[in-house]
């Protein structure tokens, strides 16, 4: 397999400022401006990314400690508060199976894949499915099953799979790409990501802790590649082991890129407060004199540190079971000089058609953001970086491209700047070699009224954004007008040369916009509803699909209106005048679904014009923990959208039982068998949760044909 790491393996530095100035503390730290004429920078030799790195770690170690020593936010904080301020606020259809893969020889006519946003772009998940057979990652295992005929849904094997597996890619000839998080050392002594919690387990670990399970414990992201031609026997092809949390991964074609995000790896003798005692800390001078003595050994031990200890190799193991390392190369290094917050990011790319080649890298230094990819570019988004609020203060965001046309490899192309913040890939678009941008731009004005609030006020505007490459960097081409003072994007979609924003304060407007002209990106129309919606989804030519909260306020005013999750359905095919022309309630004012944060959960079926969301619910009066059960209920709950008739329910899979009969101790907050996904092909439906899958044909939803319950296994 080869892996060229094409995108990055960096860190970001922190604001820190060299001179003279206003509001600068004891130690060096204030505010920089906002790099306006942003580039990438290469490392000339290893000595100059070690000490780069050693430097931005010593001045992330300072920040933290002087802002401990007594009365230090009194004197330069002027009540800021502990802590650094960061960015303001934001809120396919499959083809089907081979013959080895498929029970019965059999496929059905249409079924539903992963909702991908690109086409030809695949998106990673815990689900894939081709059509005859369905594969899940749920716990530490993968769970195979022959899904065609539906009657005939069947659990063909299981594979434990290292670590916490996260997500997965299958491609047309039977390669599924599992990403796992694994907690290991990948140079030979143990790794301690971030050094900040002394070697204590950080409290969104306490469920998993004692199962060497959970993924915010890993240090490494782990690639299995598993031939999944016969069903019933998933033979594992190929290993690899890097360094990072795994972010998202995007497939096109026999290429896989994965986002990955690490933090620093400390020296362990690296402590970031003094051990406590109560006559030091009854003493400000004596803990002023600790802290300075810690910050005086960590710098040691930090400039004593090794590059490949801050940079640990990857390995590669071959089905035969040889192994590989793969070392960083010092010239793959590049670095923004832009300042952001402070960490690794590392985009990889695995060739499944090249597994012997040797792994190639490109590294950039930034710090993880919005990512965005279409089957040319893949753009890395970072914010830039405030170290507390100061009145004059904007959202900027940073832009890097690359270029994805030559195989296992990208080629930067430049870099840009853009005034606000998108709220997720959504917001991001090429078409035509242009990128379009839609942003919240938060400003941070003076308070007349109250001069004691240092930090001011927040206004808000949004706008779309255009660009383009010119003279090796991302030019701004246009900009729309600002749109809808005092409020956020919630969602964005851009389809061809149009483009829809949903902004939200009180109500929910939709705003249309021609985007034909690059230049000159213009609002058209505006449409004014209750509520918010959080995903749009293209259904035609000429209308779209969404999900969001339609909000009633409260009768005679007041707090405390109601609220229910909302599917709509919009006609744009007058961009001047949108229309909401179907909706439906689905639930009342305690239900919730994945679908509104996760786009993968939202399943449209365009050949049946059948949509599937998850969906969730209880009651709030119960008395005790068996009660609580009895009123909680998780289901999949089935629409059918006609373009002339409007929306109206199918019915629902219920999963509820499953939640219930299933050993409490094995679920926690982030490993609970609430309905997540569903498949859809020809007439029948399955839901699918961490606890099994089950199948219904859609005229009888209630009536499961098949259920297939997973094995509890401790994740």
């Amino acid at each position: 397999m080869r892996i060229s790491l094409f995108g990055t393996v960096g860190l970001t530095l922190l604001a820190v400022g060299c001179g003279d100035g206003g509001g600068k503390t004891p130690d060096g730290l204030e505010n920089e401006p906002v790099q306006q004429s942003l580039k990438l920078e290469t490392f000339n030799d290893c000595q100059a990314l070690e000490r780069y790195i050693e430097d931005s770690a010593t001045k992330q170690m300072r920040a933290s400690l002087e802002q401990q020593k007594p009365g230090y936010w009194e004197r330069y904080g002027r009540g800021r508060g502990g802590g650094v301020f960061g960015p303001m606020p934001t809120e396919d259809n499959a083809s089907a199976g081979s013959g080895n893969g498929a029970s019965g020889g059999s496929a059905p006519k249409d079924s539903t894949g992963t909702n991908n946003q690109v086409e030809g772009v695949h998106e990673s998940d815990f689900v894939q499915n081709d059509g005859t057979r369905i594969f899940v990652l749920s716990g530490n295992r993968l769970f195979a099953h022959r899904s065609w005929p539906a009657e005939q849904l069947t659990l063909a094997a299981t594979l434990e799979v290292e670590g916490w597996p996260r997500e997965m890619l299958l491609d047309e000839h039977d390669r599924l790409v599992i990403i796992s998080q694994v907690d290991q050392s990948l140079s030979g002594n143990p790794a301690k990501p971030g050094g900040m919690y002394g070697g204590m387990v950080p409290m969104m670990d306490m469920a998993c802790y004692g199962f060497g399970c959970g993924y915010f414990n890993a240090d490494s992201t782990k690639v299995t590649t598993v031939d999944v031609s016969d069903v019933a026997h998933p033979t594992v092809v190929d290993q690899v082991y890097l360094p990072g949390v795994f972010n998202q991964a995007r497939r096109v074609d026999s290429n896989v890129r994965l986002v990955l995000s690490d933090s620093f790896r400390w020296p362990e003798d690296v402590k970031f407060w003094v051990d406590y005692s109560e006559d030091l800390y009854k003493d400000e001078g004596k803990l002023t004199q600790a802290i300075d003595a810690l910050i005086k050994s960590n710098e040691k031990s930090i400039r004593a540190n090794t590059l490949d200890k801050w940079l640990p190799a990857g390995r590669h193991v071959d089905a035969q079971g040889v192994q590989t390392s793969l070392p960083t190369s010092c010239g793959d290094f590049y670095r923004s000089n832009a300042p952001s917050a402070l960490g690794f990011v590392t985009v990889a790319s695995l060739d499944l058609d090249a597994r012997t080649a040797a792994p190639g890298r490109t590294s950039l230094v930034a710090e993880p953001g919005t990512i965005y990819a279409s089957k040319e570019s893949l753009y890395l988004t970072h914010a830039h970086y405030w170290w507390w609020a100061e009145p004059g203060q904007k959202d900027f965001t940073y832009l890097h491209k690359f270029d994805l046309r030559q195989p296992g490899r990208a080629v930067y192309v430049g870099s840009g700047t853009v005034e606000g913040m998108p709220i997720n890939q959504f917001a991001l678009d090429e078409h035509e070699g242009v990128l379009r941008m839609a942003t919240t731009v938060t400003t941070r004005i003076p308070e007349p009224e109250h001069e004691d609030w240092w930090w001011g006020r927040t206004t808000t505007a949004s706008r779309v954004t255009t660009l383009g490459v010119k003279n090796g960097r991302l030019a701004e081409l246009g900009r729309s007008e600002d749109l809808a003072e005092g409020e956020r994007i919630f969602s964005a979609r851009f389809v061809g040369n149009r483009g829809y924003v949903v902004t939200f304060l009180q109500v929910d407007p939709l705003f249309t916009f021609d985007l034909s002209d690059p230049a000159h990106p213009r609002k058209v129309g505006e449409l004014k509803v209750p509520g918010f919606s959080t995903y749009m989804h293209p259904v035609g030519d000429h209308h779209l699909l969404t999900l969001g909260i339609h909000t009633e306020p409260p009768p005679g005013g007041g707090c405390c209106g109601t609220s229910a999750l909302k599917l709509s359905l919009f006609d744009v095919g007058d961009l001047a005048n949108p229309k909401e022309v179907a909706t439906q309630l689905v639930g009342e004012a305690y239900g919730w679904s994945e679908a509104l944060y996760e786009h993968k959960a939202f399943n449209y079926f365009a050949a049946k014009g059948l949509v599937a969301i998850p969906f969730t619910d209880y009651s709030r009066y119960y008395t005790s923990y068996e009660n609580y059960w009895q009123n909680f209920r998780t289901e999949l709950r089935v629409f059918r959208v006609d373009l002339a008739a409007g929306i109206s329910p199918v019915g629902s899979v219920p999963m509820s039982d499953l939640f219930r009969t299933v050993s409490m101790p094995q679920w926690t907050y982030y490993y609970t068998p609430d309905v997540r996904r569903s498949v859809m092909a020809d007439d029948y439906v399955y839901a699918i949760s961490d606890a099994g899958v089950r199948v219904s044909r859609v005229d009888s939803l209630q009536t499961p044909l098949v259920t297939v319950p997973f094995p509890v296994s401790t994740p």
